[in-house]
């Protein structure tokens, strides 16, 4: 039987039903995660100890470590938790979105529209990464996708089936269109656009996060709040209907929440792949809850999945940086075959 805690406000004017499971599980993921962090800014060319770096963050002015802990590794831990997080709760979006356990932002082609879009940017400009203007062309690109994937499957409304089949579509053409574009570009333009598409935190800065902050502080509070909708479509249509959840407005709801976070993440950290797929699936092992528990719990694991493999590319491999999703690919690419494997076991 699931334990669960009711929090009232005075006169029942307001409440919430809080899962014991759910909240254990996020607790411990959050210390876990906390201690990463720490570990993480104590890791690299200069490696420090723990306490020097809780000096470092509580008085820079009196440290040594104050410039590299608060401006160079700070900002890029805080983007690996951001960006993981992101993907996380947009594979778990899109994943009951489309009732498809194998749905993720770069399946269904945001990421292609993104990739493509910065690769364009990229070749047309002769430009490098660190340009200002490549985050929003690459949101941009995501936007376009998924626009022209609702319009393409649009028929009376938008069905999930229609809409995996025309993202997927559209994601093996634009990745074409991407690799004619790099075969046509300079060296050096190429060069800065395979950094990107494989995905990397490196020179990760605190205008960075503070342009992708208002993206997640805009739609995961409200993808929270409402995915008590996305529980009922998961029952069937006719269900929802009943349940009285407007369905094709939710639908298009939880679709732009989803391209917005995933697009603002890929859009500042590269084309990081299959986060958005194993975050979930990793969730749902640790709880059975509905996509309310589900969110925080996947957002917190993609976190960890990004910040530790960019904590190998940063530290393993001194005096190199390598891009991080190098490793997430080396977790997530296995992890794919397995739900393959399952999927074809379990009949599904």
């Amino acid at each position: 039987m699931t334990r669960s805690v009711v929090l009232r406000t005075p006169g029942d004017r307001w409440s919430v039903k809080l899962n014991v499971r759910v909240l254990g599980v996020a607790l411990a993921l959050s210390v876990l995660l906390a201690a990463s962090s720490l570990l993480a800014l104590s890791s690299g060319s200069h490696p420090a100890s723990v306490a020097e770096v809780l000096e470092a963050l509580v008085s820079p002015g009196t440290s040594d470590l104050g410039l590299i802990v608060l401006e160079i590794r700070l900002p890029r831990i805080v983007m690996a938790i951001l960006v993981g997080g992101a993907l996380g709760s947009a594979g778990l979006i899109l994943q009951g979105l489309v009732r498809n356990p194998l749905a993720s932002p770069d399946v269904i082609g945001i990421t292609s529209g993104a990739s493509a879009a910065a690769v364009l940017f990229l070749w047309l400009g002769g430009v490098t990464g660190t340009s200002l203007l490549l985050a929003p062309v690459a949101m941009g690109g995501a936007f376009a996708v998924a626009l022209c994937i609702t319009l393409l499957a649009w028929q009376k409304g938008v069905s999930p089936s229609r809409l995996v089949l025309v993202g997927v579509g559209l994601a093996a053409a634009l990745t074409a269109v991407t690799t004619l574009l790099l075969v046509l570009s300079p060296d050096s333009t190429a060069m800065d656009a395979y950094i990107w598409l494989t995905g990397s935190l490196y020179a990760s800065q605190w205008h960075d996060v503070t342009a992708l902050v208002p993206w997640l502080v805009l739609c995961w509070p409200l993808a929270l709040i409402r995915l008590r909708h996305l529980d009922a479509q998961s029952m069937g249509d006719d269900m929802a209907r009943g349940l009285g959840s407007a369905l094709q407005g939710h639908r298009l709801m939880f679709l732009i929440l989803a391209v917005a976070m995933a697009g603002a993440a890929v859009a500042y950290a590269g084309a990081v792949g299959f986060i958005g797929l194993i975050a979930p699936h990793m969730a749902r092992r640790l709880i059975t809850s509905g996509y309310t528990g589900l969110l925080p719990v996947s957002a917190l694991i993609g976190a960890l999945i990004l910040l530790y493999a960019d904590w190998i590319g940063r530290v393993a491999f001194i005096p190199r940086d390598l891009p991080a999703g190098i490793f997430v690919a080396g977790i997530g690419a296995p992890f794919f075959v397995y739900l393959l494997y399952r999927l074809r076991r379990d009949g599904s």
